[in-house]
């Protein structure tokens, strides 16, 4: 199991991302979002990250990807955030690169064995409590909406500082 590392470390790393990009405009930070087939959470936790970041002001790129990426985006998931005024964020689910892995800034795996793969461990971030949104939408949507606000307000307070 890979060596965990506190949120505020992670925050860190994103927030000198963050800060860097103030003086490289070329280089905005990525949050890279993976879950298993990169048609469910990671499309959910994707789509309300890149909302709030947007409607808080932060410069991020968001990504979403999968370990082994569904040929479509699951219905259920697409249906459900148009019904709640989201853009679905992926057309197709992709897999997942190593360098996805070394340029992003920040990476939350939701459920991902990433044990084989190269992911600087001040980078990850693990949300593997997520319920599959198949088993309970309900419960899934609660959990990466808290995981994201969370993070969005950590980012946030960094920032001001």
């Amino acid at each position: 199991m890979p060596r965990m590392i506190p949120l505020c470390t992670a925050v860190l790393v994103l927030f000198s991302a963050l800060a860097a990009s103030q003086t490289k405009p070329d280089k905005t930070p990525t949050v890279l979002f993976l879950c298993p087939h990169g048609a469910a959470k990671s499309v959910l936790a994707s789509a309300y990250f890149q909302q709030m970041a947007k409607e808080r002001g932060l410069n991020v790129r968001v990504d979403a990807a999968g370990t082994e990426p569904d040929e479509s985006v699951s219905p259920l998931i697409a249906e459900h955030l148009r019904r709640n005024g989201y853009t679905v964020p992926v057309k197709k689910p992709r897999a997942v690169t190593d360098d996805d892995l070394a340029s992003a800034d920040l990476v939350i795996s939701l459920g991902c064995d990433l044990s084989k793969r190269p992911v600087a461990p001040d980078k990850l971030r693990r949300w593997d409590e997520v319920p599959g949104p198949s088993e309970d939408l309900n419960a899934a949507d609660e959990a990466i909406r808290r995981r994201v606000v969370a993070l969005i307000d950590e980012l946030m307070a960094r920032k001001k500082k």
